[in-house]
């Protein structure tokens, strides 16, 4: 095949909200020619975040060094998150320090929410005192600057600023302002999973959901997708309805709390939020035509 047509292809597949196994199987095997014909940083960055994803990290490791070597200043957060988090067996936060920090030196515009989520993960190492001194003062100090560069801009990571900041507001007994904080950066966090489903911002969504619940009381009259995340740690049914179906959701206590989508069991709600998909789309690219929610159960 050309590598026109190839590129074409693997264009066309990355946009869309959800692919089969075959599909990401092709799209996997095609970007690895793409590498080898191409040498272009763009295909191993894009591999590094796809196994990313998968959780394969020795993989997403080995593509974002190969990125790296090629050129590419992206790679540097890919490789943060890994050695921060220790996702190939050991965290090494002086290699992730390093990372970050040349992520957080970049004036370049199209580096502007790469720049400053990599300056929240920085702000994080001085309030837990990884690499560098613990140092809750210089963690507050960080998290209000970029609020100030963040607060009015929607398209930058207002999720990541939002809510430490809404934890150093609530710490301080402010919880209105700590609730308003949480609903925006949710608010955010919908349109971004909307488009993408990265099991990192799930990850932040439940703890968003879990956290703003401490300063506001559920309402079982008005409720959305992602209150799931709170609602069904107990044993409930909900039903919603999509495209004039009626969906339903149930919350079954087993070893762990199961949860049915219609006839479709998950094991946790993490799981069903990763997997969840309805005529072949994402839950999640579907929130915004999901209606009529209420509890049943």
């Amino acid at each position: 095949m050309e590598i026109i047509n190839l590129i074409n292809r693997v264009d066309e597949l990355r946009n869309r909200s959800y692919l089969t196994e075959d599909e990401e199987f092709e799209l996997i095997e095609d970007l690895r020619y793409l590498i080898d014909e191409t040498k272009d940083y763009e295909y191993a960055e894009y591999l590094g975040g796809i196994y990313y994803d998968k959780k394969m990290y020795d993989l997403a490791l080995k593509y974002y060094e190969l990125a790296e070597a090629l050129g590419s200043k992206w790679a540097w957060e890919g490789l943060g998150y890994i050695w921060y988090y220790g996702r190939t067996g050991t965290r090494d936060f002086e290699k992730a320090y390093y990372y970050y920090s040349r992520i957080a030196e970049l004036e370049d515009k199209e580096f502007t929410f790469s720049r400053i989520e990599a300056k929240t993960k920085i702000a994080d190492m001085y309030k837990n005192g990884y690499y560098v001194d613990q140092d809750y003062d210089k963690y507050v100090e960080i998290i209000e600057s970029l609020y100030e560069e963040v607060k009015d801009n929607y398209y930058l990571p207002r999720v990541e600023v939002f809510t430490r900041l809404a934890g150093i507001e609530g710490k301080k007994g402010l919880n209105e302002r700590a609730a308003e904080l949480y609903l925006i950066a949710k608010n955010d966090l919908i349109g971004r999973l909307a488009y993408n489903r990265f099991f990192g911002d799930l990850n932040r969504m439940s703890w968003l959901v879990n956290d703003l619940y401490k300063y506001i009381e559920f309402d079982q009259t008005e409720f959305d997708l992602y209150d799931l995340y709170y609602f069904l740690k107990e044993e409930h049914i909900v039903r919603f309805d999509y495209n004039g179906e009626t969906h339903e959701i149930e919350s079954r206590m087993d070893e762990e709390m199961n949860i049915r989508l219609d006839d479709k069991w998950y094991r946790n709600i993490s799981e069903f939020f990763i997997n969840a998909v309805i005529e072949n789309e994402s839950i999640e690219s579907l929130y915004y035509s999901l209606d009529n929610w209420e509890i049943v159960k």
